[in-house]
């Protein structure tokens, strides 16, 4: 689910509408102003997660950013979005209204596009890293701002409570438009990243992020276009803001009066300033704000999807046979899994959970948290098979050795090398050991005794150090054999991409080139006249490789492999050789489905059912505060990411995964703990005059903005 279904609106029960006597009420016309309202949504949730899908991975393939800096930015900017709901609800309550909120913000918002759309060109040669921070912190104002209003805004288009039905049917297209947007974004984004080739990369980011921001410019538009038709009101007063003054004014004054003034509970202590009704709703959202407490843990989860796992992607293998899919295609699967989980839930999986017990709104949302905790656990085990494909790295007390024979000769070596005393190196071939007890630097002796006719034998001397990897190649290019050493790099790449590193043994440099045969048109990827050069990420395609202008070989380079090239010289002869030095990734992007299926069934339970949940239990005057306080609970969720990825706890990405799972666990329990004790708080009936003489000054008559419906029970 997108962040407005699963962070987002409630739809409002269904009913007919009926006048004082009980009669029908006439009918009215649905209101014209509403596709405006829906389009210009879809247009900004395209916007919202088409820049968001591919994220991460710009701030690492292109800003350089490691995956702990991308997730702590990713996570630190959904933060702020969900902080700006409640500064968003403010401004439009208290100052400016639902409608120039909406166009002011979403300008600022624009901005922030285009500053991250302009930064991505490289030729422009600017300081794309603060160009994207500035355009980010824009885009949580105007996205985050706008968030609270715009569903509000269309509710208030129709006449309550005779346009009931269609107010609910407003709400599913507001649904429907969220998850479309997301769902078309996020498959588009990643082809416009990577299948668009500009500025002479291999991809194209500042399309993949100006093709958002235009359809948010359009937004802009749509939303302008449908204001004649618009029923706008005036700012009513803030009830954020009334709330917090009462929880002030009772913390402030107990502390004034507990001794001479006992009071029952502690919020009486205000009832002098903000009166009793208010004093109650206040204590009964409390109470529901109570449950909310364990909450964030959830979103701390869900949010992942858009980082670590897509990380986790980066080092997959989407190859399909017919398709290959890209790593951050595949958050689409939410928003796809959402808009087929939701009608299915109503006809056959709430039937079926309630025959075994679980009929109740709390009991609903605690398994939605356990779902998020499996959904972790089944990613724990995916990362556990992904680790037997990682590059082995040296460890305190170890180094590792590489030989790469660029030599048209075969070799029988002799060393002081544990386990490896003496062993055949054939041509063009690589010999490896990856445990070599090191501390510090150590030297090794080594015999290269030719078993090729024609070939010196020669003598030298291996140099490791600890935690280190040391290579060498061996060749002939200053007319005797020798060792040619350098520090080598087998991890795979962060940003997911096949890396190589040609090595020459040619009588001098000779210009060669790696063509991309999969490209359209067919181009020279890489080219260079200096052999030997330092390893390079490449995209991963099928290769034609020529030295001097003739093909040697094609070869395919795949997401994760890391690859040596060897070209060797020998008289009028010139072949060259791939060694697979780390393996490409291997495990199939289709085993990630299942931790999607799951977090995404507990979702539909965990955001729908606890909003709504909440937004029974409170009185209406405490709707929206309760709508700002669900949000402030995804912002923490992600503050609780940020702060674990920015400590570094753990080496290995399973061991966090691991501590996500069991902290969901855990929170649940308390949640669970907390659903058994809770107790809704009635509300009692107030004399319209009674509860306006209790109201401060500034809130009498007019302003009251404290309706009091009955109070429903939500279980």
């Amino acid at each position: 689910m997108t962040e407005d279904s699963k962070h987002g609106e409630v739809v409002p029960t269904n009913g007919e509408a009926k006048d004082v006597e009980g009669a029908d009420v006439k009918k009215l016309k649905y209101p014209r102003s509403i596709p405006f309202i829906i389009s210009n949504e879809f247009c900004e949730r395209f916007n919202y997660y088409g820049m968001r899908t591919i994220l991460v991975l710009y701030l690492t393939r292109k800003l350089d950013y490691d995956d702990d800096t991308a997730t702590v930015l990713y996570h630190s900017f959904t933060t702020l979005v969900y902080f700006m709901c409640v500064i968003g609800a403010i401004i439009s309550d208290s100052w400016l209204g639902k409608f120039k909120t909406i166009l002011y913000l979403s300008i600022v918002y624009v901005c922030g596009s285009t500053l991250i759309a302009i930064g991505a060109i490289p030729t422009l040669d600017l300081d794309a890293r603060a160009m994207t921070v500035v355009g980010l912190l824009l885009i949580a104002i105007g996205s985050g701002g706008i968030k609270p209003c715009v569903a509000a805004f269309g509710g208030e288009q129709f006449k309550m409570p005779e346009q009931a039905k269609y107010l609910a049917l407003f709400f599913s297209m507001f649904y429907f438009a969220v998850n479309s947007g997301s769902f078309v974004s996020t498959m588009i984004t990643p082809i416009l990243r990577e299948d668009v080739k500009c500025f002479d990369s291999d991809d194209c980011f500042s399309l993949a992020f100006g093709v958002p921001g235009i359809l948010m410019i359009t937004s802009i538009i749509i939303f302008l276009l449908g204001k004649p038709l618009y029923k706008i009101t005036a700012p009513a007063g803030n009830m954020f803001m009334k709330v917090s003054k009462c929880i002030w004014t009772a913390i402030r004054t107990r502390s004034k009066e507990k001794n001479v003034n006992p009071r029952d509970h502690w919020l009486d202590y205000s009832e002098k300033r903000w009166g009793q009704q208010l004093v109650d709703e206040t204590r009964i959202l409390l109470n529901v704000l109570r449950l909310y407490i364990p909450l964030p843990v959830f979103w701390a989860l869900f949010d992942q999807q858009g980082s670590r796992w897509t990380f986790q992607a980066t080092r997959m293998d989407g190859d399909l046979g017919f398709w290959t899919i890209k790593p951050d295609q595949m958050q689409v699967i939410n928003p796809l899994l959402i808009l087929i989980f939701i009608p299915l839930y109503e006809v056959a999986f709430y039937p079926l959970l309630s025959l075994i017990g679980i009929r109740r709104p709390l009991q609903k949302l605690t398994l939605g948290g356990i779902f998020a905790g499996v959904a972790f656990v089944i990613s724990t085990i995916v990362e556990i098979q992904l680790e037997g494909t990682y590059a082995v790295m040296p460890q305190g007390g170890e180094s590792q050795l590489r030989i790469f024979n660029g030599m048209a000769c075969e070799y029988n070596l002799r060393t002081d090398v544990p386990n490896h005393e003496n062993f055949v190196l054939k041509s063009m071939e690589m010999f490896e050991e990856k445990y070599i007890a090191v501390n510090g630097n150590k030297s090794f002796t080594s015999t290269f005794t030719s078993n090729t006719p024609g070939c010196a034998d020669f003598t030298d001397t291996f140099e490791l150090e600890e935690y280190k990897q040391i290579s060498y190649l061996v060749n002939n290019r200053d007319g005797q054999p020798n060792l040619l050493r350098y520090e080598d790099n087998t991890d795979k790449s962060s940003k997911g991409y096949p890396m190589f590193r040609v090595l020459g043994n040619t009588a001098q440099d000779r210009p060669f080139a790696f063509k991309d045969l999969d490209a359209s048109p067919v181009f020279d990827r890489h080219s260079n006249t200096t052999y030997f050069h330092d390893i390079v990420e490449s995209y991963p395609s099928r290769y034609e490789i020529s030295v001097d202008g003739k093909t040697l070989m094609e070869y395919s380079m795949r997401l994760g492999g890391v690859y040596a090239f060897i070209i060797s010289e020998s008289g009028n002869d010139i072949k060259a050789e791939v060694i697979v030095v780390t393996e490409p990734n291997s495990i199939n992007m289709l085993w990630l489905v299942p931790q999607y299926v799951v977090m995404t069934l507990g979702e539909v339970m965990y955001s729908i059912t606890g909003l709504e949940f909440s937004f029974t239990q409170a009185p209406e005057s405490m709707k929206s505060v309760l709508q700002g306080c669900w949000q402030l609970t995804v912002a923490v969720g992600n503050l609780i990411v940020v702060i674990v990825a920015e400590a570094k706890i753990f080496e290995a990405q399973k061991w966090e995964f691991v501590l996500f799972a069991c902290l969901m666990f855990a929170d649940m329990a308390i949640f669970a703990v907390l659903a058994y004790y809770y107790k809704p708080i009635p509300i009692k009936s107030y004399d319209e005059d009674d509860a306006n003489t209790t109201l401060p000054v500034e809130d009498r008559k007019e302003d009251r903005g404290l309706e009091n419906p009955t109070f429903t029970k939500g279980e």
